[in-house]
């Protein structure tokens, strides 16, 4: 394709510095905007910034969208992590999905959502309405917006429940529990605790029956009228420590592979094909669920690009990427090259993630060197990071300066990939996963093809 012009546009945190970096490597021009202040240096040296994304509207031939949320002028903050490991930032009810929606009726070609696809990550109840009435198989679900309510039909309905705050505080990762106990007394009891210490900012909560199997997401990519042929399915890694232990985080790494429209495509995103295309949607979007013998059940959307999800599919598609966006916003049918095996990310983290302390960021973490044993960058994505004088170095606030990417026709020569170009990296104090993919390993793929979901 000819060059064309790409505006990249982080509303609130900056999350797609890699993605824009891709694009400018292609041959592009491109310019990036970050309206949080603590990100701004983040990506400096990589790719051009302008500290004014309307105004370079016109300029472009692409604007991409990198979340749902836009910060308001009430900027609030209070502990816990949202998906890249932030603060999340509170403010303006208008989300990205406007903004674009008022550029497409302008005439403009855009990567983003809209008003309702936009409350389908922010309301877990609207969502779960939308998957009904479209003959979308669902997890029983109730939503709640006082505690005692809730601590009631758990009482009543003794059971092992997940605890899904609704609105911006869903953002704040630690928040999310999976109850372990079959009379849900762990679930009363950290109820009652989140009253206590989350009543003012907690306005809500979705209480799903927890469902045992294989977690599964399916990630499509729409071109406002209907999906990319092929679909993304991919494994995440929530939990800080190996074993899927510990605090929850945004993500500390994923695991991956494309096939074609198989049974869980069909019976999730192939049911609501035509609401996405009434409501024009364009881009990524993802809906996680629980597989078992019996059933499929969606647990939530992602209805943008997923961190680092977005790295890996990079990673994955062996044409052209700025090709690829470009056709899927201008609805021209993209058809990528793409990776036939199996992929995975592993995020790189530095103290304190996935806390906020400002003192032990600023004492390792701040401003560090990212120093490599080799001068291959190949599977080396950004997250939150600057160069300086051709130094990378650590950037922003939250200690997430790289993801590392690996692919092979195995998920275990993926890995093996992966974790040697980790071994290339040099950081004092970084930490990572070093078990992403296993679980496919360990059975999941199996079982996954045993119950006939996989096809052809």
């Amino acid at each position: 394709m000819d060059t064309a012009n790409f505006l990249f546009v982080s509303a609130d945190a900056a999350l797609i510095t890699d993605l824009a970096w891709q694009v400018r490597r292609e041959g592009h021009d491109v310019k990036y905007y970050i309206e949080a202040e603590s990100d701004q240096e983040i990506g400096d040296g990589f790719v051009p910034k302008t500290d004014d994304w309307r105004a370079e509207v016109d300029w472009a031939d692409v604007i991409i969208f990198d979340d749902i949320w836009v910060t308001g002028p009430d900027q609030r903050e209070g502990p816990g992590t949202n998906e890249r490991g932030d603060t999340p930032r509170v403010g303006s009810d208008v989300g990205t999905g406007e903004l674009a929606r008022e550029l497409r009726e302008d005439g403009h070609a855009v990567v983003g959502g809209t008003p309702n696809t936009d409350r389908l990550e922010e309301d877990r109840g609207y969502a779960m309405e939308v998957l009904e009435a479209h003959g979308v198989n669902t997890v029983e679900h109730h939503v709640f917006h006082e505690f005692d309510a809730g601590i009631r039909h758990v009482q009543e309905n003794p059971a092992p429940y997940v605890i899904k705050p609704l609105g911006e505080v869903q953002n704040v990762k630690r928040l999310l529990y999976v109850g372990n106990e079959d009379d849900g007394s762990d679930v009363v009891d950290v109820l009652r605790a989140y009253e206590k210490a989350w009543g003012h900012r907690m306005k809500g909560f979705q209480l799903q029956r927890k469902v045992e199997g294989v977690e599964v997401a399916v990630c499509g990519f729409f071109d406002g009228n209907e999906f990319v042929d092929r679909v993304n399915f991919n494994f995440e890694h929530k939990k800080l420590f190996p074993g899927n232990i510990g605090p929850s985080t945004g993500e500390m790494g994923t695991s991956m592979f494309w096939a074609g429209k198989n049974r869980l495509f069909q019976e999730t995103f192939g049911k609501i094909e035509g609401w996405l295309a009434d409501e024009g949607y364009v881009g990524s979007i993802d809906i996680n669920c629980i597989v078992n013998e019996t059933g499929i059940y969606p647990l939530e959307f992602t209805p943008r690009f997923g961190y680092p999800t977005i790295a890996l599919q990079e990673e994955s598609i062996e044409s052209s990427t700025a090709e690829f966006f470009y056709d899927l916003a201008h609805g021209d049918k993209p058809e990528p090259d793409l990776h036939g095996g199996y992929q995975i990310a592993v995020r790189v983290v530095l103290p304190p993630f996935p806390f906020d302390d400002e003192k032990t960021y600023d004492e390792n973490s701040r401003n560090a060197a990212v120093v490599f044993q080799t001068d291959d960058r190949e599977g080396i994505h950004l997250e939150d990071t600057k160069q300086v004088d051709g130094q990378w170095r650590v950037a922003g606030e939250s200690g997430m300066p790289i993801v590392v990417t690996g692919k092979g026709e195995t998920m275990g020569a993926a890995r093996e990939q992966a974790y040697d170009r980790i071994d290339d990296v040099v950081m004092p104090n970084l930490y990572y996963r070093d078990d992403i993919g296993e679980r496919w390993v360990d059975g999941d793929g199996d079982r996954l093809q045993a119950w006939g979901y996989l096809g052809p």
